[in-house]
């Protein structure tokens, strides 16, 4: 098949709209619904960003993509009960597969941004990974393969309406990229730059110079997830999966501000108090995902007055103090940052300590590289300059 006809394009006024191979068949094949323009976008950006993340660090890798930029990445490591816990995942019986923790994770670091998402795995979809994902409110998914019982369950979503996309695994598109913009076509090669290579961490300015394993995986996943995310962005990554993505800001401290606040988001997630909030019974996913947000931010009040928390709760459970919250943020440690380009102030590495990061990786070159360093020398973090400009657009 050269060519996919499309409903209507970004916006229902714009038609008509079609995907289409100049030479060669499409490399994808649509196994059940109907796929659109923005659909399309996210499953290709997505597809792209888990198989270099496979590729880099060998294990099996899901992505949650929102609008042409990832909500969520994550490799597939086993989950602890808390992460379990706050993923909603610890009421399936069977065993979690690699792929399964891998999706788990992706779509749980920021569930509020990943409703309605489309989902993109390194490897073959199989029957858990689909009874996780048809619960959720999601577009579609694509991967390189599915399982006869994982398509089963994933084509009777949405009544039978949900985008189940096969991808072929071996597809290596032309070197050189083009798209329109106002009538004009732009062309450029491919960003082909190898976020594993060792080199990136050779130039460490910082008076610490130790990334543990563990660290330098974590910056590679946060630097390939930050590749195929719409500029500026900052990508925070704890154990494996982004914990904090700050997507499309003109202005670089407030990607971090914005990453920041999703990883301690994430992290006050795992507050005992949290994790025994006695919702209702029958509450929806959505409507949890919502008031667990709001209780742990500063408009709590919103769930907590009479009349409302009702709505919610068994009980009014009593609110986290910022105290409270102070203390079990301080918990967070050993957190690694990845930047799509130089830091151009040590205001940016204030507020990521705030957030538990211990490493840095980013470009380096700005005038004020000299504060950015004394900054991470206040606080003990280790910081690479990769020379590498991660720009998406």
């Amino acid at each position: 098949m050269k060519e996919l006809a499309l409903k209507y394009g970004c916006n229902p006024n714009q038609k008509p709209s079609r995907i289409y191979m100049t030479e060669g068949e499409l490399p994808i094949e649509v196994l059940n619904g109907r796929p659109g323009y923005i659909n399309l976008l996210d499953a290709l950006n997505s597809w792209q960003l888990v198989k270099e993340l496979k590729a880099a660090t060998g294990l099996p890798s899901a992505a949650s993509f929102k609008h042409v930029s990832p909500a969520g990445a994550a490799v597939g490591l086993p989950l602890s009960d808390t992460l379990r816990k706050i993923y909603f995942v610890d009421d399936i019986p069977e065993p979690l597969s690699p792929i399964a923790c891998a999706y788990a994770r992706a779509r749980g670091a920021d569930r509020m941004s990943s409703y309605g998402d489309f989902v993109a795995l390194s490897d073959t979809c199989d029957a858990v990974t689909a009874t996780l994902l048809k619960r959720e409110v999601s577009d579609g998914i694509i991967a390189p393969d599915y399982t006869p019982e994982a398509l089963d369950i994933l084509r009777a979503k949405r009544k039978g309406t949900y985008n189940v996309i096969k991808i072929d695994p071996t597809y290596v598109p032309a070197p050189i990229e083009c798209k329109q913009v106002f009538g004009i076509t732009f062309e450029q090669g491919r960003n082909e730059i190898n976020l594993s290579d060792p080199a990136l961490f050779e130039q460490i300015p910082t008076q610490n110079k130790t990334f543990p394993a563990e660290a330098r995986r974590d910056l590679m996943i946060a630097l390939i997830t930050l590749k195929y995310t719409q500029s500026n962005s900052v990508c925070y990554v704890k154990d494996g999966q982004a914990i904090g993505i700050g997507a499309g800001q003109q202005s670089r401290i407030h990607c971090t501000r914005l990453a920041g606040n999703k990883a301690d988001n994430w992290w006050l997630r795992q507050h005992p108090r949290v994790m025994a909030l006695p919702f209702v019974d029958g509450i929806r996913r959505a409507d949890r995902d919502n008031t667990i947000d709001v209780f742990i931010g500063d408009e709590c009040d919103d769930v907590l007055r009479d009349g409302e928390w009702q709505k919610f709760f068994k009980e009014r459970p009593e609110r986290l103090t910022d105290e409270e919250k102070q203390t079990w943020k301080a918990q967070l440690e050993g957190v690694s940052l990845g930047s799509d380009a130089f830091f151009p102030f040590g205001d940016n590495i204030e507020r990521a300590h705030k957030s538990g990061v211990a490493y840095i990786a980013q470009a380096g070159g700005s005038v004020r590289d000299d504060h950015v360093i004394d900054t991470c020398d206040k606080y003990g973090i280790a910081m690479a300059f990769t020379g590498v400009r991660l720009f998406h657009h």
